[in-house]
């Protein structure tokens, strides 16, 4: 392999996946220049890589490395801090009304409180899955859990997620 194949190959994974990263290692950190630290060592590590080695499974692989290294720093660092609301905020679209704006985002503040009160495994796979857009297999490989645990673990908190929205959204019950 050339030099400019993989330097085109590096470009073009870090074009498609630096923002999802930054968000994820973010949730992890939750310091903004620290998750652009571990994204950056993990376009690093994906550098020095055998291309060979990781074609065809580059999304989990990424994303394993970024974990990783997040958790490390974490770790290290000692300092993990639930989402609050005002973190969690979005500005509102200008082409929307003000009483829909105040509602989308009390609905929003609504649905990271039911994400909030899940557990932490919970969190990540339906992250993974709902936010990143990865795979069961993918997420299976980035958190190391078994295909089935993740399918269990997104069933299990779109469940809970569920009820502890229905009364707050006038969501139908479920049988």
């Amino acid at each position: 392999m050339t030099e400019q194949s993989k330097a085109e190959w590096v470009r073009a994974a870090l074009e498609r996946y630096e923002q999802p990263l930054l968000r994820y290692a973010w949730r992890i950190t939750r310091n903004t220049e620290t998750a652009r630290d571990v994204v950056q060592d993990t376009f690093l590590r994906l550098c020095a890589a055998n291309q060979a080695r990781v074609d065809g499974h580059l999304a989990p692989w990424l994303y394993r490395v970024c974990r990783n290294r997040a958790l490390d720093v974490a770790k290290k660092e000692a300092r993990m801090e639930t989402m609050t609301e005002e973190l969690a905020a979005v500005q509102p679209a200008h082409d929307v009304s003000p009483g829909a704006a105040a509602a989308a985002q009390e609905t929003q503040a609504l649905v990271w409180q039911a994400l909030g009160g899940l557990a932490q495994n919970q969190q990540e796979v339906f992250r993974l899955k709902f936010q990143d857009q990865l795979s069961y297999k993918e997420i299976s490989e980035v958190t190391g859990v078994s295909v089935n645990h993740v399918r269990y673990l997104i069933h299990t908190s779109l469940k809970h997620m569920r009820q502890a929205l229905e009364g707050s959204l006038d969501l139908p019950a479920q049988a």
